[in-house]
């Protein structure tokens, strides 16, 4: 399943390499990109694992960048 999260706020891009990076890590995660001039981040997800995936993404967003709102 891709996906498209939107992600306010975002104004560092290192900070978005680092979120992107994380997210490529979690387990069910297939495909990970973060366009920082657009905000928003594209993820390909296996089928089944979306909930999980999607609580993991807002995680790490809040660890990184604890001011950026997730849009899902």
């Amino acid at each position: 399943m891709k996906k498209i999260i939107m992600l306010k706020g975002l104004d560092c891009a290192h900070c978005a390499e680092k979120i992107e990076s994380s997210v490529k890590k979690i387990k069910g995660v297939e495909f990970a990109a973060i366009s920082f001039i657009a905000s928003k981040m594209s993820v390909q997800i296996v089928d089944g694992m979306e909930d999980v995936v999607c609580g993991e993404i807002i995680k790490i967003v809040r660890k990184i960048e604890p001011d950026v709102k997730v849009i899902m």
